[in-house]
């Protein structure tokens, strides 16, 4: 079994000179029902998730045109604008990179613009910022626009040539996680342990090694592990601890992640003071294991925390 198995563990930086036509694209785009770029065709969109993000795509304006289209989630018309001007950047090929701003997680950039709605954009070349639309705007005009950022661009000297974007899947493992992984293929725990307890003494903030560290101890855990012995030892004794632990870690291995969560709340809330310190850090592990995102998670960190008061 592989860190894979069950679980999800885990640039923008050059090459292409002559402005694109970007009218076909736009038609395209502007046909209901329309898609963007296919998952297996490259892209130019950098999704931006904090301030620093947002400074590092200022810095790439050096080397080409940076458009950041701000959206929102409860406005249709912003997530269709962005498909729109998505559909046209990756047409032009590198010359263009996109910087998609959902304003209700990044509102400090809408600020830093100026903006008072979406959908908007705004092209920045050199660290100068130009305001493109701030409002609905026609695909045909949408087209023109763009097409004018590239020529400025170009007559500026800034040809662009990014690469496109890599998603989370293409991004290549940093070596101590890929470490760990081979260490996992091969079942040595200790050395999986090792790669993982490196990366996070050498980033603290690397989330991924921390959650590939859960999984890690978790499969070291269910390795040795009977499912059916373990169920009936749990079901024969409520308050054996150690075998309800057990059958929540093989839940969580099988992907049942709601039973496991259930089994180990209905445990804290039956066992003494002494042992709740031990049933409420494996959920923590498992919180982990599961990811903090996963509304699974929220759920049952919710309920504990009602438990434990």
């Amino acid at each position: 079994m592989t860190a894979s198995s069950g679980f999800q563990p885990e640039n923008l930086p050059a090459s292409v000179r002559n402005a694109p036509d970007l009218s076909v694209t736009a038609q395209a785009s502007a046909q209901p029902g329309a898609q963007t770029a296919q998952a297996s065709e490259p892209s130019w969109r950098f999704d931006v998730t904090d301030v620093a993000q947002f400074q590092q795509l200022v810095q790439e304006s050096n080397r080409g045109a940076v458009i950041f289209a701000l959206w929102a989630p409860h406005s249709p018309a912003s997530a269709q604008m962005l498909e729109q001007v998505e559909a046209l950047v990756n047409s032009a090929g590198g010359n263009l990179l996109l910087a998609a701003v959902d304003i209700t997680k990044t509102p400090e950039i809408g600020q830093a613009f100026q903006i008072q709605g979406v959908p908007a954009a705004v092209a920045v070349l050199a660290g100068r910022p130009a305001p493109l639309f701030n409002g609905p705007v026609e695909p045909q005009a949408l087209t023109e626009v763009l097409g004018q950022v590239v020529q400025l661009a170009t007559q500026q000297g800034l040809a662009g040539g990014f690469e496109p974007v890599l998603s989370e899947q293409e991004k290549p493992l940093p070596p101590l996680h890929r470490k760990a992984l081979d260490a996992l293929d091969c079942g040595d725990y200790a050395g999986a342990e090792a790669a993982y307890t490196q990366a996070l003494n050498e980033n603290p903030g690397d989330t991924d090694a921390k959650i590939g560290l859960a999984q890690v101890h978790l499969l070291h855990r269910v390795s040795s592990l009977t499912l059916a012995d373990e169920r009936a030892r749990a079901a024969a004794d409520a308050t054996d601890i150690q075998a309800q632990l057990n059958v929540a870690d093989l839940d969580i291995a099988g992907g049942h992640i709601e039973d496991a969560f259930k089994r180990l709340i209905t445990l804290f809330k039956a066992v003494g003071p002494d042992d709740k310190t031990r049933v409420r850090e494996r959920l923590l592990e498992l919180f982990e294991v599961v990811g903090s995102a996963d509304p699974r998670v929220k759920k049952a960190r919710a309920e504990l925390m009602m438990a434990m008061f």
